[in-house]
């Protein structure tokens, strides 16, 4: 899936994989290859993939077309 990490007018990163696991406000989340369409809410932690680590305060995940696209505050 292609994934970018967004912060307000920057990309963080930008790049593809296969699993992304996020911070959730329901709990950890781990999101893979054609995941079906999600928005969810992101608490503190770190978005973890195998390409990047980031971490963040909190955000939204947006999963379309194995596109996961994310807007943080770090």
């Amino acid at each position: 899936m292609r994934v970018s990490i967004f912060e307000y007018n920057k990309m963080l990163w930008q790049g593809l994989t296969k699993q992304v696991i996020l911070p959730a406000v329901e709990g950890q989340m781990c999101v893979l290859d054609f995941h079906q369409p999600f928005l969810v809410k992101l608490k503190e932690g770190y978005i973890e993939s195998e390409e990047n680590n980031t971490r963040i305060h909190e955000g939204i995940a947006f999963m379309h077309n194995n596109e996961l696209t994310l807007m943080v505050k770090t």
